[in-house]
């Protein structure tokens, strides 16, 4: 993939990172520039015209998404004179530029870094190119490498400069395109949030000196170098809070009650399932048996060859499984334990579940009699 490429990715990366997160199930733009350094017949207009529709239907996706889980398309309008406030407070905070003057934060290092990776100047791809070590090469100084580089690729400083040229315009051009639809959904957020008496002092502030130099500063600062070093450095601590409270989270979820499989449930249960799912009970019976099936074949065969039934490399992925099961466990409304009910309660459930699981047995073996005596008064050839 040629180094523009790379940029133009970068790029997308830098200026969307909410749609990266929303973790789409491919990468459209991806594919675009797969499909320009592809044979010709790949790099049509069709070809980008279908790649482009992709990226739409996936984006689409997202959005339905994102308004089922919080409900956006369910809210009530916006009285027009607090979405009017709201949206004064908006367009001071999201000024013309804005967005852009956050990502010239990090254009130079990001840029020329991702450059000096594909353009020969670090010390990976200088040992890719040249085939010697990279402990080597970390040994020479900096003048000794640029010379390196420099001799592969002679114009390789004109080609980072065409390239910031060509991409730093057009991702400007593309945070202009987003700050309309900001401010919008700011404007609609900041409605709801505050009162009007709260949405006229901040609009007062922002009309202040003070207000305005915040207004201008404070979304590029959200990507200065010094914050974005402070969170990462946080995320160390954050993990090992939960490495060392591991086994109170294992000891705690193995208390909870696990799940039940189909050969846990009565004749009663399984019945009363199968109407649940308006399938018929043998249907039911058949996946029981066909489980339990397969764990007595395999017990089976452990017992006469002396030897697990499967290769104990495994045993890592069956406890991440059921780590998972026990963690899904823990979404179980606490109140349907019955150690939680008082014992009037759970007498009086185990009693109508003991005369339902009598009577649908007793309907099982009626059925069951009226079925063979209905055969025994069939003639041999409709049987």
């Amino acid at each position: 993939m040629s180094t523009w490429k790379y940029l133009l990715l970068a790029g997308a990366a830098a200026i969307a990172p909410a749609t990266a997160l929303a973790a789409p199930t491919e990468a459209p733009l991806a594919e675009v520039v797969a499909a320009e350094d592809a044979p010709t017949e790949f790099s049509s207009e069709a070809a980008m015209a279908d790649a482009k529709a992709k990226m739409q239907k996936e984006i689409d996706q997202v959005i339905a998404l994102i308004e089922k889980i919080y409900g956006t398309d369910k809210l009530p309008p916006v009285a027009p004179a607090q979405l009017a406030l709201a949206q004064q407070t908006t367009a001071a905070l999201v000024p013309p530029g804005s967005l852009e003057k956050m990502i010239d934060n990090l254009y130079g290092k990001l840029f020329k870094g991702i450059l000096g990776e594909m353009g020969g100047m670090s010390d990976l791809m200088l040992s890719i190119k040249t085939g010697v070590e990279s402990e080597k090469i970390a040994a020479l100084d900096e003048a000794s490498k640029t010379a390196a580089a420099d001799l592969l690729d002679p114009y390789r400083q004109q080609r980072e400069d065409q390239v910031m040229k060509v991409v730093k315009p057009l991702i400007s051009e593309a945070l202009r395109d987003m700050e309309a639809p900001m401010r919008s959904g700011m404007a609609q957020a900041y409605a709801r949030k505050f009162t009007a008496a709260q949405l006229t002092d901040m609009n007062g502030f922002f009309a202040t000196p003070a207000g305005q130099a915040y207004t201008s500063e404070w979304m590029a600062l959200q990507a200065d170098p010094q914050v974005m070093l402070a969170m990462i450095k946080a995320v160390p601590p954050l993990v090992t809070k939960f490495m060392d409270r591991a086994p109170a989270i294992e000891k705690d979820m193995k208390e909870l009650p696990k799940e039940k499989q189909l050969s846990d449930l009565s004749e009663a249960e399984l019945t009363r399932l199968a109407k649940l799912m308006k399938v018929d009970v043998k249907v039911l019976k058949e996946q029981r048996d066909m489980w339990t099936g397969d764990a007595v074949h395999t017990t089976a065969v452990d017992a006469a060859t002396d030897e697990p039934a499967y290769d104990t490399s495994a045993d890592a992925a069956v406890e991440a499984a059921a780590a998972a099961a026990d963690a899904a466990a823990a979404s179980i409304d606490p109140a349907f334990d019955r150690s939680n009910w008082s014992a009037a309660d759970r007498k009086r459930v185990e009693d109508a579940e003991a005369a339902f699981e009598a009577a649908s047995v007793s309907a099982i073996d009626a059925e069951e009699t009226a079925v063979a005596n209905a055969r025994k008064r069939l003639p041999p050839s409709a049987e």
